[in-house]
């Protein structure tokens, strides 16, 4: 049984981390974030001049008679005061603005490389859909709060104090009213937070979900209508939908309630101040002792109430934007296992270091939903710079085992072990091409491989045997997992890949299927020369294709052996 004090003693303490996630992610902004705090804290204190200069306005019209030439300086006051206030706003807004998209742009490289840098078999088990949500949604989440609420804060703590201290100096029995009612604003806004947070926090993952459910049915369209189950799925999407929705007005209702109980307290206040003074006015109350209250004062007072507590109803109303930007940190800690960090060091281009070698030991391999295995107890040892053929009917575990050699599948028993650990590549039967040219589905593989790279990428995998009759060669667009290609030509463009990622260790899975026999050739001739000083394990059918292997495993049965000069189909 869980503990009570101990679970929210440890809510508390995650909280507390994402806080300072939160403030570390803002480390290549923080200038601007301060330029942005600044300039609402000068416009706050201009305030001050501003309402003297239209108490002054007052006074002199209604009480001294003055003509209107002789409130100019009053006049100028004013008018410089409301321009300087402009333009310090404008100047704030775009440095927030300004922040916020840094801090976003960086949060969304390190999610990027966050997934580039997961394992696949960790990738397989999360959805697309709930992970590009990280990107769009969550990300997005935390504009209110470093563009909103961080400046707001910095205004919180620099402005009403100033004032404050203004109203003290005219009338001390103002100063008194708004100073005692002053902290039932932080007060409230704490409580209705911890439920903004929460009431957020299920809002994003209600929306990611439902993103990843509906990406999941998209890519089984075809399935879908096959079977005739398209009213089902429209109406699963639909309860998602209705989820979301629940939420999301769960949230606004949160909003608007503290946003009205708060509005409540700031009216009362000023309400108390205008009853204070009217009734001094009418010599009802003297709470000066004597001394003569002028118009000037009242309107001074007045005027300030209000804005004593428009910073903190702003950072009321930004304190939700705090509360999902701790539920968006929380939610992708949930997704990702970790809030991501920025990578340590510079980013340089990774050598691919020496051969490898493989040990696999008693290896016992299930397929993802298959009901029982189909590799068991296998064992092998691969020298590095070896390069091994694996053989054997369809259905035997070739694939699966080249799954596991790639880390996408969890191995039910045994293990593998690349000695040293070096730079792999894996080119499966069904590469994933996304919506694109065919250059920019290379450039996954090294997003600063150049044009002759890519090119000649492209020629070794016998890509330009096909994309040279294209209307843009290798810049013609594809669709979604490969559409506009053949099997073949996907694969293809999949091995290309491979080459740009420039492995030690090599994967390949039917490299040479579907191919005509001269296309086969020229891409043997081309794997040979760049399998030199790498370690290549491949599954095939192709008795052509086993000329490149210096030894061959057969499955089922794990028997490994040296290549004969002529092996059998």
């Amino acid at each position: 049984m869980t503990d009570p004090l101990a679970a929210r003693a440890a809510e508390v303490q995650a909280r507390r981390r994402r806080e300072r996630w939160l403030g570390a992610l803002a480390a290549p902004a923080r200038r601007r974030l301060a330029v942005a705090g600044l300039c609402l804290a000068l416009a706050g204190w201009l305030l001050v001049p501003q309402a003297a200069a239209i108490a002054w306005v007052i006074q002199g019209v209604l009480v001294e008679g003055l003509a209107p030439g002789g409130l100019l300086p009053a006049f100028a006051l004013l008018g410089g005061v409301l321009v300087l206030r402009a333009l310090l706003a404008w100047a704030g807004q775009n440095a927030a603005g300004a922040a916020s998209e840094t801090i976003r742009r960086e949060l969304r490289a390190r999610l990027y490389a966050r997934l580039l840098d997961a394992r696949p078999r960790w990738l397989r088990r999360r959805r697309g859909g709930e992970l590009a949500e990280l990107m769009q949604t969550h990300t997005d989440a935390l504009d209110g709060y470093y563009a909103g609420y961080l400046p707001t804060r910095i205004e919180v703590f620099a402005v009403p104090p100033v004032l404050l201290l203004a109203v003290f100096w005219v009338d001390w029995v103002v100063g008194l009213v708004l100073l005692l009612t002053a902290p039932l604003v932080p007060l409230f806004m704490m409580l209705v937070g911890w439920g903004a947070e929460a009431a957020g926090r299920e809002q994003l993952g209600e929306l990611a979900r439902m993103s990843g459910h509906f990406a999941d049915r998209l890519k089984g369209l075809g399935l879908i209508r096959l079977y005739g189950r398209a009213r089902e799925e429209l109406e699963g999407i639909r309860h998602a939908v209705e989820g979301v929705r629940v939420r999301t007005l769960r949230v606004l209702r949160i909003a608007f309630l503290s946003s009205t109980v708060l509005e409540f307290f700031a009216s009362v206040s000023v309400a108390v101040v205008a009853l204070y003074l009217g009734l001094t006015y009418l010599d009802m109350i003297d709470l000066r002792g004597g001394a003569p209250l002028s118009l000037g004062v009242g309107v001074f007072c007045l005027l300030l109430a209000p804005e004593f507590f428009a910073p903190l109803r702003r950072l009321a109303a930004h304190y939700h934007d705090r509360a999902g930007a701790l539920a968006a940190a929380a939610e992708i800690e949930e997704r990702l296992d970790a809030l991501p960090e920025p990578a340590a060091g510079a980013a340089a281009p990774r050598a691919r270091g020496p051969a490898p070698g493989l040990v696999v030991e008693d290896l016992a391999l299930r397929p993802e939903g298959a009901p029982q295995r189909v590799v068991e107890a296998l064992g092998f040892a691969l020298a590095p710079g070896t390069r091994l053929a694996v053989v054997g009917p369809s259905g035997c575990g070739k694939t699966t085992l080249l799954e596991a050699l790639a880390g996408w599948l969890e191995p039910e028993a045994g293990g593998v072990r690349m000695e040293p650990a070096a730079r792999m590549g894996y080119a499966s039967q069904q590469p994933y091409l996304f919506p694109g040219s065919i250059a920019d589905n290379l450039r996954l593989a090294r997003p600063d491989a150049s044009d002759a790279e890519l090119v000649a990428a492209a020629e070794a995998a016998q890509v330009m045997r096909f994309a040279a009759r294209l209307p843009r060669g290798l810049d013609t667009v594809i669709g979604e997992r490969g559409f506009g290609l053949s099997g073949g030509e996907a694969r293809r463009v999949g091995l290309a890949r491979l080459f740009l990622r420039d492995p030690a260790l090599v994967l390949l899975d039917e490299p040479t299927a579907f191919l005509d026999p001269a296309t086969e050739a020229d891409l043997l001739a081309a794997l040979d020369r760049f399998l030199a000083g790498r370690t290549l394990v491949m599954a095939t059918h192709s008795t052509t294709a086993l000329r490149l292997a210096d030894h061959v495993l057969e499955l089922p049965g794990g028997r490994m052996r040296a290549r004969a000069a002529e092996v059998p189909a």
